[in-house]
């Protein structure tokens, strides 16, 4: 069995994916100390460990399971392919998956009942069951084109109002909608992330979003994402929840375009793979421009 190097690990975890965490993460934050003026970084740096640990455990459970139903087998770039190469066993990273649930599970324990915040079990049992039932059986929701919706809500709402419940000590609704833009992000992330494999995830039965569209409306799709990320930054900014300062995210534009282009250039839709930065970029540019827009709002 290949318990695996420290750099094997650090493929299987797919750190650059890991800015889809700090993003939210830090949003929450930032509103609770604008709103209540304490910033509580004890509280904040168990919640980052946590949703660390959740995100890392999603990743590693995602490429166990499709090993096991064979979808991340032959020509497939999906998953980190630490299994497939023989650098990782699959027997040891079920067994860093059961030990990394316990820490989070820990962790979530300490946060729901040392800070008597009850009524945050159910957003952190939603997480832990959905990072876990992506693609693993019976429910499997990421094969039948539910990923996006599921990490659009983890990692919007969940992670955004989340944080401002544990560090403001109580949930309010402003976060909730300044999370709206971030889950749309995220999720236009695994939906760019889904279309270079659209082929063989087909073939292993796997029907992301992407796949039931088709190659046609797969790019409609793209193009729908993006639009509702700059719409819903705009709402926000009308409304008087961001300031104006988050029309730094227009700067992202420029990279929507170039992808665009790359995407109707791009015959072979499997090439797509190697241009998955852009999204991380933009979302990277207009997570920073909300946090600006909150941080220097009036």
């Amino acid at each position: 069995m290949t318990g695996g190097t420290l750099k094997a690990w650090a493929q299987a975890s797919r750190l650059p994916f890991f800015v889809a965490t700090f993003i939210p993460l830090i949003i929450g934050w930032s509103m609770a100390v604008k709103t209540t003026g304490t910033a509580r970084p004890g509280r904040f740096l168990l919640v980052l460990l946590g949703s660390l640990i959740v995100h890392l455990i999603t990743n590693l459970a995602n490429d166990y399971f499709d090993h096991l139903v064979g979808t991340d087998a032959g020509e497939s770039i999906g998953g980190s392919r630490v299994i497939q190469e023989g650098k990782i066993s699959p027997q040891v990273m079920l067994r860093v998956i059961i030990a990394l649930y316990v820490i989070a599970f820990f962790i979530a324990y300490i946060i729901v009942f040392h800070f008597r915040l009850h009524l945050l079990a159910i957003p952190v049992l939603f997480s832990a069951f959905s990072s876990y039932f992506y693609v693993a059986p019976p429910i499997r929701y990421g094969y039948h084109g539910l990923g996006e919706l599921f990490v659009g809500i983890n990692m919007g709402p969940i992670m955004v109002a989340g944080t401002y419940w544990v560090v403001a000590g109580t949930p309010a609704l402003e976060p909730l909608l300044v999370s709206i833009p971030v889950g749309i992000m995220v999720a236009s992330i695994l939906y760019y992330q889904s279309l270079p494999d659209m082929k063989t995830d087909e073939a292993s039965g796997k029907m992301t979003l992407a796949v039931r569209l088709g190659r046609k409306g797969a790019f409609r799709g793209l193009i729908v994402f993006f639009i509702l990320i700059y719409a819903s930054i705009f709402w926000l900014i009308l409304a008087g929840f961001l300031s104006p300062w988050a029309l730094m995210s227009l700067i992202s534009v420029l990279l929507i375009v170039k992808l665009i282009r790359i995407v109707l250039g791009t015959d072979d839709w499997v090439l797509l793979d190697l241009h998955g930065k852009y999204v991380r970029m933009v979302y990277f540019i207009c997570g920073l421009s909300i946090i600006a827009g909150i941080l220097l709002k009036a």
